[in-house]
Parts: structure tokens; C-alpha cells; sequence
């Protein structure tokens, strides 16, 4: 308890006075208008000492800080008002003494009503016939300050704040019951972290910062008189308006008199502090994405978008967004998100140095850490702000259909989440990334990276595709793919050559063999977001995903930080991390919240993961003691980075969008080019663009990490459980079924005839032939007895290790 330094006959006194002048005298002080209306004979019945003295106080609204992942570095700011609170110990003497001579001369001498005041202001009034002296303490001001921050009602805050006698006794009693629970300096704390001082600020901290551009530690005499002398009327003494400069600078000057007068300072710092010009020097916090802090230089503001969409998903903030965007904005939270400064600023200088923003085109990077799925950049061609209505600057939609109708597009400026996804972005073909899922797919099932097959071009499959379209074997309803360079491609090849030379054919077939809805579920636990409805209708039916031929070759909707996350997870070795923009949040109490820890789990076996990560080190020029790599489609990768690396390249039918995805142990980084105003463009999408982009961006973020390599696989995976498979040459179809199923094989019947010498409808070989794993599926293909070499039948591999170079 703190010491009292009242004496018994002034206390006494203070509550004899306070209830004689109930009603009558304290609403004639402060309201003789209301006195004379016979209202105050009315609160004078009302019993001082039964009016409530619990006064419960909420916490007032506190701005939230956003950091980058050093948790010093500011990334933004949210709040509904700029206010920060601080202990007293951080407020300077000089602005404690400063708002005492400015608003309650007898701060520290009365009991939170100051009787004398009471009685002065009575007589003021009395004579000038208005009120000119309203004889509210710092503590009854406190009172109606905290009142109306805890209202929950529009109505309370209404009443907190109406000149009555009642709203008057009703703060003076609180007063007195506040002054008993609490010392002087308590009260003085929460009077200067709750008080108004305009241009949105609130508390001494922000109206600190606001002004003067400073903590209020560094404060001068005549700064904290300016504001402390704002309290009174914020918008009379706004000193950055030219009429409210001079009334400022009035009011200052009479807080700086009565600091003297009260023997805050002296007579010459007083004759000193009003001397100098009064000079505004900070400015209203920031506040939001669009304010965020390095936004039209490095993006940060896109970061900073990802930040708040994820804030509103997630429910420990709140079960409505109305509630969590209120804890986000008022809660005063602590946010140290994961945006990595170095990683953020390389990734927007490597994407503007290969398409500016202007561009129609979008070229998007985004670089998730594996392991943790914290997302270290985000980075894109486009300023994140909104395009001016009256001015805009954005140019005609590239959408031929919306240009018609004037619609403008999303360039050069957008809020849209173009790297993250949500909203009306769902999305952008990425290609031949897609095939790691089918390859994952086929590991978990035993097939082994050295799984052969003779990866022809075109190649006819089982899946049915409209009869007559562009992807159909001509004449027939089955899918026919093709390898977009046949002599490259073409030939024996397994998933080590397949996945480096991006080989089509190869990857439906095992596709086909596996089962497309098995590719497609591990799409879906390694992150990939089916958000268009016509993607989202395939991958949630497990029959309709099985027909689903092409979706190995990337036709489904995807974004780069779905996409590096996908294959962050393999470099994890199959651990998937939920894509997280914070590495801690604090809330204002200073407690950490479990919310920003990772959240993970084992999507695939480690084995399988390092597997898939084996052969994708393949297109990017990288090799391991395992791996059989035999070219590669973006060989540069690794002489740039000159760190272990896996990834791959992505391009789609007529090139509409180019994708490249690479990953060491430490960061993985997607990129996709495309229009996303337009999915159907016309243009095309330049490799020579997206890949630098990319994997620049990844050599710029591991400049100083150590070198950690992938683990290479070993065992049955590598090679497989390899077994001889029956000959079934022009044997009948169920004998052949009989010899392959009796082989501890899965048989498949391939009902597209081919070519064969033997009889029609018989066994014309099977696919794969020779040797394959054990259990593995063995496809039978049928004759259509027309003559020829057996041309239906795979030729065998050679026994042990394939060799290199077969262009076949």
C-alpha cells in the first residue's frame, strides 16, 4: 500500500464536501444550466455513497507490430487507434509535470476529487453565468476515458461522455474508490497511455512519435507542453493545421507558465522553452499493408497481405473475421513474422531484372524454408497498392473479353495474392513440375527409380478424352500424349532420364500404371490447393481423378508457394510443414502463442522423399553417387547456386505460363510466369525469363549457409526387387493373364490393339517386358494381327545398371 500523505480531517472533509455539494453544487460547477432546471434537485436524491465505485476498465485498443524474421525490423503496423502503451518509468519526469500543470495542479495532494476545486468552480461559474471551470481531476478524467473504452454499447460510450450531474457524481466516486486501489503514479501511468492528443494518436507514446517523430524518453520541455497542453481539446490545438498552430503554441506556452509556477522547471528553461519556434516533426504511423514498410522498393507489402490472410483463417483469434480482425488491430500483439529482408529484397531485384513492373506478364517467385514451412519471400513484377479511381494508373485488362467491356487489369498495381492464392486467384498451370507427384506415387508403390519404359511419342493410353480432340489418338477417343522433343525424349528411359529430360510419355505411362488418383493424393499432402472448381472436381473424386490423364503433365491450377512448398517438403525428407508467414507472435502481456509454431507432420517415408529428390537433381545439372542422370532441361542450375540442388522446369500446351522450382536442404524457390488476367494468352511465356529469376533468387538466399547435401537412397528403392517377366507371346489373353498373375505380377489389360505378327486378339507382349519389380503392374497388350515385328512389345532392358545416352 503506498504511503498517504492526506491527513484525516482532509479526508473527511473531501467526502463531507463531496456529498453536501451532491446534485445541487457539483452540477451547478459544472452545469448551471442543468442546476437551474431543477435536474439537479433530482441527482441530489440520488445517495452519494450508493452510486457504484467497482469500475471495471478494458484494456484500450493497442497497435500491433509486424517484424521481419531479425525481430527488429519493422514490416508494418495494424491498428483501429495509433496507441502503445509504456510503464511510467519510460515516460519522462518532464511530461508527467508537464500534464499536471496543464490539467490538475493538486494531482498528488487530493483523493481523486479535489473538494477545493469543486468549490472554486462553483463560484467561477456562478459568476460568469456559463460554465468556464468543470473542476475534473486527472483521475475523473481517467474515469471517463476508461468508461468509454469499456463500453460495449454505443449508448454507454454516449453516457460517459454527456455533460449531466450524474455522469459527474458517478466520476467522482469512482475517483475516490480508484484513488484508494491505486497509487498516484499508477494512475498517472494509465491517464497518459489512455488520453487523446489527435492526428489518430493515443497515449504519450504515439502522440510522441506522431509529433516528434521520437520515444517520449528524449522529450524537451517545451514538446511534452505542447502536448500535454493538446488534451484539453485535440482538434482546437492541432499544431499541424495552420489555424491550430497558433492556438497551440498559446496553450503551450500556458502549460510551460504553470510548470514554473508549480516548480516543474524554472523561471529561465521557462523563458527558454517558449522561445523556441514550435516545430512539428513526425507523422501519422503507418498502418496496414499498403504502408508497409519497403513496399514499392522490395514488395514488402505482398508479404505483408500474406500476413493478414492468414491472421483471418486462423480461429485462435477469434471465430468470426469481424473478431480476429479486431484482435489483430487492437490487440496489441508482438508479430515477428518469417519474411527473411536479405531472401525478400534479392527475390524482387532478380524478378525486376528480368521483366519490370509494367509488364502485362506477372512473374512471380516465392521461397519457403524446408522443414518449417515458413515463408521467406514473396516477390512479384507489381506494386501492392490499390490503383487510383480517379487517376488510374493500371492499364486495359490484357483479357480481350474484359477490355471490351473497359475492365482494367492487375498492372502495375494489385492487393491481389497472386503468389499465395486466395480470392479469385486459383491459380496457374505449372507443367512438367507435376510429374514429381507421379513419381512419388509410383516410389511409395514400389516401383523403383530405375523402373523402365519405353517412353515413345505419341504414346496411346487407356484414358478417354473427347473423340476427335487435339490430345486424342487420331480416329479414337484415347488419349494420345507426345514428348515435345522426340529424339531427346524418346526410348528407354527411367525416372532418373524421365524426370530429367521431362519426358512426357514416360510419366503418363507410369501414371496410367499407378493410378492418376494415387498421383493426385500425393499432390494434395504435399500442399497443392485445388482452388479452381473444374481441378477441384477431379482431385476430391477418386474415380474421376483416375481418368485423369493429363494431370501429371501439370494442367491443374497451382502458385509458387504451393509449388515450392510441395517439393520443400521432399527436401525435408517427406516432411510436410503447413506454409506459415510467423515465427513468433507475442501478445501484449508479453506471452508467447503456440499459433506461430510450425505445424507438421510425415507426409511421405523419408526413403521415398529422397528418392524423388535423387531424380530431380537431374534437370537441374546436379548429381548424387546414386543418381543416373542423362541430361537435363535447365543443366545451369547448379553452376549458379553451387549448392546441392533438385527442381525442375514446367511449361504448358502453346506456352502460356513457364514454371521453375528448385530446392537445397535450406530454401526452396518456385517461379511461374504467366497472365493472370488472362489464363488463355496468346503470348509466350519465356523460360529465359522465369529460371534466372529463380534460381538467382536461391543463390542470393544461401549466401552464408553452410552446405548441407541430400541424403542418397539406398536399397530396394534404388533398383528394385527386379523379377524375370513370363514370355506370353501370342498366347491367348486369359493365358497370359494366368502366366503373369501366377509370376506374382498385377495384370493389366491394354484394350488399344497394336500391331503384332501374332494372331488377332492374342497377346501381342507385355509392357514393361524382360524384368520389372516385384508385384509391379504388367500391362498385356493385344493384337490386332496385322502383321509386323511384334512392334506392340517393349524391348528389354538389359539386365543391371541402364546405360547413359540412349536417345532412343
Amino acid at each position: 500500500m503506498r504511503k498517504r500523505d492526506h491527513s484525516l480531517l482532509t479526508n473527511a472533509a473531501s467526502l463531507l464536501i463531496c456529498g453536501l455539494l451532491a446534485g445541487v453544487v457539483v452540477a451547478a460547477a459544472a452545469f448551471p444550466a442543468v442546476a437551474m432546471s431543477g435536474l439537479a434537485a433530482k441527482a441530489g436524491a440520488e445517495t452519494f455513497d450508493k452510486l457504484p465505485s467497482e469500475l471495471t476498465v478494458k484494456r484500450p485498443p493497442q497497435m500491433t507490430y509486424v517484424y521481419a524474421n531479425d525481430g527488429k525490423t519493422l514490416l508494418a503496423t495494424f491498428y483501429d487507434e495509433n496507441r502503445k502503451d509504456i510503464p511510467l518509468k519510460e515516460i519522462p519526469p518532464i511530461m508527467q509535470k508537464a500534464i499536471i500543470a496543464a490539467e490538475d495542479h493538486g494531482f498528488y495532494q487530493h483523493n481523486g476529487v479535489d473538494a477545493k476545486g469543486i468549490a472554486r468552480a462553483f463560484v467561477a461559474n456562478n459568476s460568469a453565468g456559463e460554465t468556464t471551470q468543470g473542476a475534473s481531476t486527472l483521475t475523473m478524467q481517467y474515469v471517463r476515458l476508461a468508461i468509454a473504452y469499456s463500453a460495449t454499447h454505443p449508448e454507454d460510450v454516449v453516457a460517459a461522455t454527456e455533460d449531466t450531474s450524474a455522469r459527474k457524481l458517478r466520476e467522482m466516486r469512482y475517483a475516490l474508490q480508484l484513488d484508494k486501489e491505486f497509487s498516484k503514479d499508477e494512475i498517472l501511468e494509465r491517464y497518459l497511455n489512455i488520453a487523446p492528443f489527435g492526428n489518430g494518436a493515443y497515449g504519450v507514446y504515439a502522440a510522441s512519435q506522431v509529433y516528434f517523430g521520437k520515444a517520449p524518453k528524449n522529450l524537451k520541455i517545451e514538446e511534452a507542453a505542447m502536448l500535454a497542453g493538446m488534451v484539453k481539446a485535440p482538434s482546437a490545438f492541432n499544431p499541424t493545421t495552420p489555424g491550430g498552430k497558433d492556438e497551440a503554441k498559446i496553450r503551450r506556452d500556458y502549460v510551460i507558465d504553470n510548470m514554473a509556477k508549480i516548480g516543474a522547471i524554472t523561471q529561465k528553461e521557462a523563458d527558454t522553452a517558449k522561445a523556441t519556434p514550435l516545430k512539428v516533426t513526425g507523422k501519422r504511423a503507418p498502418n496496414g499493408c499498403v504502408q508497409a514498410n519497403n513496399n514499392l522498393k522490395y514488395g514488402w507489402g505482398f508479404f505483408c497481405d500474406y500476413v493478414y490472410r492468414w491472421w483471418m483463417e486462423q480461429e485462435t483469434f477469434g471465430a468470426t473475421s469481424y473478431d480476429r480482425e479486431r484482435r489483430l488491430k487492437s490487440g496489441g500483439y508482438s508479430i515477428i513474422s518469417s519474411l527473411d529482408a536479405k531472401t525478400q529484397n534479392a527475390a524482387k531485384k532478380n524478378v525486376e531484372a528480368q521483366l519490370k513492373t509494367g509488364s502485362k506478364h506477372a512473374l512471380m517467385v516465392a521461397a519457403v524454408e524446408p522443414g518449417t514451412g515458413r515463408v521467406r519471400a514473396l516477390a512479384v513484377n507489381r506494386y501492392y497498392k490499390l490503383d487510383d479511381s480517379n487517376k488510374p494508373q493500371n492499364k486495359i485488362s490484357s483479357n480481350p473479353a474484359k477490355a471490351k467491356l473497359g475492365l482494367r487489369g492487375t498492372y502495375p498495381n494489385t492487393t491481389n495474392p497472386l503468389m499465395t492464392g486466395g480470392g479469385d486467384i486459383t491459380g496457374y498451370q505449372a507443367g512438367s513440375t507435376f510429374k514429381i507427384f507421379t513419381m512419388v506415387a509410383a516410389l511409395e508403390r514400389g516401383y523403383p527409380l530405375a523402373y523402365t519404359i519405353n517412353a515413345r511419342s505419341p504414346m496411346r493410353t487407356n484414358y478417354i478424352v473427347e473423340q476427335g480432340a487435339p490430345a486424342a489418338c487420331g480416329g479414337t477417343h484415347f488419349y494420345c500424349p507426345t514428348n515435345a522433343n522426340p529424339s531427346w525424349m524418346n526410348g528407354s528411359r527411367t525416372m532418373w532420364s524421365g524426370f530429367g529430360r521431362s519426358v512426357n510419355t514416360y510419366f503418363v505411362k507410369l501414371q496410367e500404371e499407378v493410378g492418376a488418383e494415387n498421383a493426385v493424393a500425393v499432390a494434395k499432402k504435399l500442399g497443392i490447393k485445388f482452388r479452381a472448381g473444374s481441378d477441384a472436381q477431379f482431385a476430391n473424386n477418386k474415380d474421376a481423378a483416375h481418368q485423369w490423364g493429363a494431370f501429371t503433365l501439370g494442367v491443374s491450377g497451382t502458385t509458387p508457394l504451393d509449388l515450392a512448398n510441395a517439393y520443400a517438403t521432399l527436401a525435408a525428407d517427406g516432411k510436410y510443414c503447413e506454409p506459415i508467414p510467423v515465427q513468433e507472435i507475442r501478445d501484449q502481456d508479453g506471452k508467447k502463442l503456440d499459433v506461430a509454431n510450425p505445424r507438421c507432420n510425415q507426409a511421405v517415408k523419408p526413403e521415398v522423399a529422397r528418392s524423388a529428390i535423387d531424380a530431380a537433381r537431374c534437370p537441374v545439372g546436379d548429381n548424387s553417387p546414386t543418381d543416373r542422370c542423362d541430361g537435363g532441361t535447365a543443366p545451369e542450375v547448379r553452376s549458379v547456386v553451387k549448392y546441392p540442388v533438385a527442381g525442375k522446369t514446367g511449361t504448358t500446351d502453346g506456352e502460356k505460363t513457364a514454371s521453375l522450382v528448385v530446392t537445397t536442404k535450406q530454401l526452396a524457390v518456385a517461379g511461374i510466369l504467366a497472365d493472370p488476367d488472362w489464363a488463355q494468352t496468346t503470348s509466350v511465356m519465356d523460360h529465359n525469363k522465369v529460371n534466372p529469376a529463380v534460381y538467382r533468387t536461391l543463390r542470393d538466399g544461401m549466401k552464408g549457409k553452410p552446405k548441407v547435401d541430400f541424403t542418397p537412397p539406398n536399397g530396394k528403392i534404388v533398383e528394385g526387387d527386379q523379377r524375370s517377366i513370363p514370355d506370353v507371346t501370342c498366347v491367348s489373353i486369359e493365358t497370359a493373364r494366368s502366366r503373369i498373375e501366377g509370376a506374382g505380377f498385377q495384370a493389366v489389360v491394354d484394350n488399344n490393339p497394336v500391331t503384332s505378327s501374332c494372331p488377332k486378339g492374342t497377346a501381342a507382349g507385355t509392357s514393361p517386358s524382360g524384368r520389372t519389380i516385384k508385384g509391379g503392374t504388367v500391362t498385356i497388350q493385344v493384337s490386332e494381327g496385322k502383321g509386323g515385328n511384334n512392334g506392340g512389345q517393349d524391348r528389354p532392358s538389359p539386365p543391371g545398371r541402364p546405360g547413359r545416352g540412349n536417345n532412343g
